[in-house]
């Protein structure tokens, strides 16, 4: 209780200095009693819907988009203050030195100007906007992103091998049936030989993914569809009442995604054939610096020769740094996700990409080469937390594999 009342103390505190600008700007009476109104309408929720018993620590629907409309609420209000509050710093000196320097014998502080709470308001504008467009348009706002790489040692019968990649499907984050389906249609109509999946099924529990088992069961690649798990598809992030509680959940949802017609690969490795060529795909377990470590390459490559052509599903980029790249064994192209590229940021091909995800991630989404070996990593398929993306969209990967050198 102590502590929902020294966040409404200060977000009251934050609110009520940001409300400057609007009253300098506007007098219309309206204008401030709808400001007070959305300000408490949205606080209130997000406490309620906190205070509220919930699966597991990972945001429900309704806990997001409460989380989602304060965080546009309060950005709105960051820009806000600093402006005001070095307008009054300037107000607070003029106000001495008219005092100390004038024949006026009482303190006068000047009044706000009204052109300052129109560039502070403006500028707010932005972030509070994008956020808002974010959870709008932004949560599905699919895109094909397309890549041809080339591989000198790609053996001759996959020489236009195309394969879709998905990542972090969070599918309990979904709330809209119609988009998720258009979604999938769109995965189809790639047309690729083999469609992987790269983690985060659900966000807490297997449950989750139950609504939308029919859905999904429409993936359709004619070598099949090969999955591994994610840090959250692991169940560790609900409080269990036993072990065994949490083991099930594990297993419910490696039943779910056989049922889906997934190929989960737990530290193993497939073979796709073509006459007498053939490429592995190898399946690790979650590894990642700072999350759950099964990921096993060593078991995942015990069927896989140095020589063979390979292609690694690994849902955490961090294990492509730190034990991929310098492994004895050449791994041509990893798959990755698990960053959602933070679902925040500013792409622009060829001119700028930035994320403030990078700050944690040096490998956050996209296509990157190191010793002669790719890793795309996928920016997700679904949402966690904040429900929308703002400038990094849902993103659906073709990978076209092309035998040769890459062209000058």
């Amino acid at each position: 209780m102590i502590r929902w009342m020294i966040f409404v103390a200060i977000y009251a505190i934050v609110d009520f200095y940001a409300f400057q600008a609007i009253k300098t700007i506007t007098k219309n009476n309206w204008i401030h009693y709808l400001h007070i109104l959305v300000s408490v309408v949205v606080v209130g929720n997000f406490i309620y819907q906190f205070t509220q018993a919930s699966d597991g620590r990972v945001l429900s629907p309704e806990k997001s988009y409460a989380f989602g409309f304060l965080l546009t609420l309060l950005a709105l209000k960051i820009v806000v203050v600093p402006i005001m509050f070095g307008e009054d710093i300037f107000r607070g000196l003029t106000g001495i030195y008219n005092k100390v320097f004038s024949s006026n014998d009482t303190f006068h502080l000047p009044s706000r100007r009204k052109f300052v709470s129109q560039i502070a308001l403006g500028l707010a504008a932005i972030p509070f906007t994008s956020l808002l467009y974010g959870m709008y348009k932004g949560k599905y706002n699919f895109k094909v992103l397309k890549y041809t790489l080339h591989f000198d040692d790609l053996p001759e019968a996959f020489d236009g091998y195309k394969i879709t990649q998905i990542s972090d499907i969070h599918s309990g984050s979904f709330d809209n049936i119609e988009k998720v389906s258009y979604a999938v249609d769109l995965i189809n109509e790639q047309q690729s030989d083999a469609i992987m999946f790269t983690g985060d099924m659900v966000n807490n529990k297997a449950t989750e993914m139950l609504p939308w088992k029919a859905v999904f069961k429409k993936l359709k690649a004619n070598d099949g569809i090969y999955s591994v798990l994610g840090n959250h598809d692991y169940g560790d992030y609900v409080d269990w009442d036993t072990a065994e509680e949490k083991q099930k959940n594990l297993e419910d949802l490696k039943a779910i995604q056989k049922e889906i017609g997934f190929d989960l690969m737990l530290n193993e490795s497939r073979f796709i054939e073509k006459g007498d060529d053939r490429i592995a795909i190898v399946g690790v377990e979650n590894w990642g610096k700072g999350f759950k470590q099964k990921g096993d390459l060593e078991k995942a490559i015990t069927n896989v020769n140095a020589n063979d052509f390979k292609i690694l599903m690994s849902h955490d980029p961090s294990h492509w740094q730190y034990q991929v790249v310098e492994h004895e064994y050449h791994y041509h192209l990893t798959l990755s996700g698990h960053t959602h590229g933070m679902q925040f940021g500013i792409e622009i091909p060829g001119w700028v990409k930035w994320s403030p995800v990078k700050w944690r991630y040096k490998y956050w989404a996209g296509i990157y080469k190191e010793a002669g070996q790719y890793i795309n990593v996928n920016r997700g398929f679904g949402v966690l937390a904040y429900p929308g993306r703002v400038g990094i969209w849902p993103e659906i990967t073709v990978i076209e594999l092309k035998k040769g050198s890459q062209p000058v």
